[in-house]
Formats: C-alpha cells, sequence, structure tokens
C-alpha cells in the first residue's frame, strides 16, 4: 500500500534527542563543498552519503536530457547547501544509490522544492537493478516562496516542503547490496500553476534512507536538521572524512 507520511509540529520537540538513538543508513546533506556547480552537462554526479551507517559509499545523481542543464548547489532547507538543476523535462530525474544490507522497513524522507517556473509534478520511484524503475507514487513539489529556502529556515518552515514515502511493504528493497531512488519530473505544469520554463529550477535537500524506527516521527527531523551538524563535527575532527 502507498503510503505519504504527514509531518506535524510535536515532531520538532525531540527531532535531535531521537536521531541520536535511531538508525540512519544513508543521507545525503549536500555540504560537500569540493562538489561544484556545472554547466552545459546531462548528468552530474555529487558522490557518497555524507552521513548515516552507510556514509562514504553510496552515490547521488541527477540526470536531464538537455545538455544545457546547469547543476548548482543553493541555499537548503535550514542548511548552506542543496542539489538544483534547471532545464526540466518529463524523465529528468535525482538519483540515489544506496545498500539496505542489514536493514528492511525502509523508508525515505527528503525536503524537495521548485522555482515559480520550475516541475510541480514529480514520480517517486525505486529499483533494485538501476535500469528497471517500478513507479511508487506520486507527489506535487511546493514552489518555492515565502517561507523561501535558506540555511535559517526553521524546522516548523521546512516541514512544508518535506516529503515522506513508507516502503516498508516492499520486501524487495530489504538486505539489498544496491537500490536505487528517483525523484523524476511527472508533468509540465510548474510550482507556480503555469508552464515548466528552460530557467525554471527545482532542489532536493536531507534527502535520508531510514530503516522503520520506533520513533519514526522523530528521526525525520533528526536526519534533516541534527544530520547536517554531526557530519560538520566529524569532518572537523577528521578531515578526511
Amino acid at each position: 500500500m502507498k503510503k505519504i507520511v504527514s509531518l506535524v509540529s510535536a515532531t520538532f520537540i525531540l527531532a535531535c534527542t531521537n536521531f541520536a538513538n535511531a538508525a540512519l543508513i544513508a543521507q545525503w546533506t549536500f555540504e560537500d563543498t569540493d562538489v561544484l556547480p556545472q554547466s552545459n552537462l546531462t548528468d552530474l554526479s555529487y558522490g557518497a552519503a555524507d552521513g548515516g551507517a552507510n556514509a562514504g559509499s553510496g552515490a547521488a545523481s541527477g540526470h536531464h536530457s538537455s545538455s544545457a542543464t546547469d547543476w548548482s548547489f543553493p541555499a537548503g532547507a535550514g542548511s548552506a547547501r542543496s542539489f538544483s538543476a534547471n532545464t526540466w523535462a518529463v524523465g529528468d530525474y535525482y538519483q540515489f544509490q544506496v545498500s539496505t544490507v542489514g536493514y528492511d522497513d525502509i523508508r525515505v524522507v527528503f525536503t524537495q522544492t521548485s522555482s515559480g517556473t520550475g516541475p510541480r509534478d514529480f514520480m517517486f520511484q525505486y529499483s533494485t537493478d538501476g535500469s528497471t524503475f517500478t513507479d511508487f507514487a506520486t507527489y506535487a513539489v511546493r514552489e518555492n516562496a515565502s517561507p523561501g529556502w535558506s540555511p535559517t529556515l526553521t524546522p516548523e518552515q521546512a516541514a512544508l516542503f518535506t516529503l515522506s514515502f513508507d516502503l516498508s511493504d516492499l520486501t524487495t528493497l530489504d538486505n539489498q547490496a544496491t537500490v536505487f531512488f528517483r525523484l523524476t519530473d511527472n508533468g509540465t505544469t510548474s510550482a507556480a500553476g503555469g508552464t515548466v520554463a528552460a530557467g525554471g529550477t527545482d532542489r532536493v535537500d536531507n534527502f535520508a534512507v531510514v530503516p522503520e524506527p520506533t520513533t519514526y516521527a522523530g528521526i525525520i527531523f533528526g536526519a534533516i536538521f541534527c544530520g547536517t551538524q554531526i557530519v560538520r563535527r566529524l569532518r572537523a575532527r577528521n578531515p578526511r572524512l
């Protein structure tokens, strides 16, 4: 059964406490400043997860049909950076590759937004081979209007842009060496209700893959708002991370 989890304000109270005690398989916060913006490319690879038990493995990337695509890392949802692109067409996507070995009852949570002329409609897809993808659910992205994304976006504000998919019924995703998730452009309607334009952008941030936790609501915002700080502190202690 397809399930899209809505978030409530009570989540924020114990978010960081719950995160410290809950499992996080992998997370991409896009805070690695060594990955630079690129122009006029159909594909861009951000690279391995920067948080969670599988930090340093897996891969985040994007693919567009247009070679005129600009890939960038503008302000995130409560963080300095996110992953963004323009020149969207139906079938273009962000992709996240992760191992779920040792885990089951998978969930995915992330924040996503589009400019007024960026795409509104997306399809969440999954695969275990990277070539045949299954549609899981359609969803709509909120326009990046007030409150706009910024490093100072509060948890309450970021909740407006947060999406969560419960994949726990899909046992094919449990204990797999490789699982792929895609956020795929699924329409030509823009976030403001018009038509998607070449200059319209969409950005994603804080993409986290988690197993079924005891306090699932807590891990959602724990992953998003505590994960970035944990990564930064670890890197400060060990620059090789």
